[in-house]
């Protein structure tokens, strides 16, 4: 029914999709060191609507080459007692904890894994600060590749287990994320492995576009605000083009107003919006998966706050670790602190949004990827007993 190819999304150059194509060639030249990637590549599509579309009909790889495994269609829901304590009837968790490696990365390593099926890639290479590295390995683990990663000595100890005990082979480098994403786009360049760099590979993106088409299904309208934790901005941007697809195909008339959260020590997108133009950053966060110093998809990202009139928040980590307690003790969503930062998002700005507005909270990754942040807001039982009497 449509037709897809990568269109570039500051000079409008269109490319047929490739494996070796990842930026516009045309624009990656004027890149310069320290600042977002030149000449990200959208998926574009084209054609006609003559019913409504299946979600597979809306993406650039047929239905055959994706592994059988459990991605995407995750629960859209209420929290009763936060809906109830706060007087936000119309408030939606949208629950990505669910997804197969317990990330919304799922959705972009699942479209990167399908891609490389088809095309008869047998290896993939990613740097991560955790999420995207255990997803890639489990999703490539499902698929039958060979998943090689580039994660930051600090990135916490449960994703590497998780991409370790998947099968993957894990590298970690003596630096941060932005140290690892060059090393992993050398590395690939060097041996000629697909990357699935997010915002790199253009079908990441495309991948995390997914969750707005399910929103929108699930809610059947699209809600009024969506609040987006917030690191590279890949996650933003995939939501952007979900609801824009949508939008193309006259499904929906408005794109909702999206909210970009981001830690206080990580909030060069924030930054960016504020004064017009990208400064690298000494990124610090207890939210791991939010926190970079080089947003890879920052001028993208930007170009879609400013066009469709969205906002840009932050919030301390003090605030990121109560909202993870909150929403635990009170809505039994055990999230990690990036996706926490969604819910201290939402309560920084609740006094501006209507009781009546539809709001979704994006629940990026479960919190048990990231114990050792959780265990800051947690008082452990004392001495242990041995008799009921001992309680007294």
């Amino acid at each position: 029914m449509f037709n897809f190819h990568y269109q570039c999304s500051e000079c409008g150059r269109e490319y047929k999709i490739t494996p070796e194509l990842m930026l516009c060639p045309e624009c990656s030249r004027t890149q310069k060191h320290d600042e977002p990637l030149r000449g990200i590549l959208e998926v574009a599509l084209e054609g006609h609507l003559h019913h409504q579309p299946k979600m597979s009909d809306l993406l650039p790889v047929t239905t055959e080459h994706f592994a059988k495994i459990p991605v995407g269609n995750t629960p859209l829901w209420k929290a009763t007692n936060l809906n109830r304590e706060l007087g936000f009837p119309n408030l939606f968790l949208k629950d990505d904890t669910h997804n197969l490696t317990g990330s919304l990365k799922d959705r972009a390593s699942y479209l990167v894994a399908a891609f490389a099926k088809r095309e008869g890639i047998r290896e993939i290479a990613v740097a991560s600060t955790g999420n995207a590295a255990s997803s890639m390995a489990g999703i490539g683990a499902a698929a039958g590749m060979e998943i090689t990663i580039f994660l930051p000595e600090s990135a916490p100890k449960a994703k590497m287990v998780q991409s370790l005990q998947y099968g993957a082979r894990v590298i970690t480098v003596a630096g941060n994320y932005d140290k690892a994403f060059d090393l992993s786009l050398e590395y690939s360049r060097k041996y000629k492995i697909l990357s699935r760099n997010t915002a790199y590979n253009p079908l990441t993106i495309e991948g995390k576009k997914t969750v707005s088409l399910e929103i929108y299904h699930q809610l059947e309208k699209s809600p009024d605000f969506v609040f987006v934790p917030t690191g590279d901005g890949v996650i933003l941007g995939g939501v952007y083009k979900g609801f824009r697809d949508l939008q193309q195909l006259k499904i929906i008339d408005k794109i909702p107003t999206i909210i970009a959260v981001q830690a206080e020590k990580s909030n060069a997108i924030a930054l960016a919006f504020e004064s017009g133009k990208f400064t690298p950053i000494d990124a610090k966060t207890v939210a791991d998966s939010i926190s970079v110093g080089i947003p890879r998809n920052g001028y993208y990202a930007l170009k879609q706050l400013k066009k469709y009139d969205g906002k840009c928040v932050t919030v301390s980590d003090e605030a990121i670790l109560a909202a993870q307690k909150e929403l635990s003790a009170k809505a039994g969503l055990f999230a990690e602190p990036a996706a926490a930062a969604a819910y201290a998002g939402f309560l920084k700005m609740k006094s501006d949004l209507s009781k009546d507005a539809t709001v979704v909270l994006l629940i990026t990754g479960n919190g048990l990827k990231d114990i050792d942040s959780a265990i800051k807001k947690i008082d452990f039982p004392g001495r242990a007993i041995s008799s009921l009497e001992d309680l007294e």
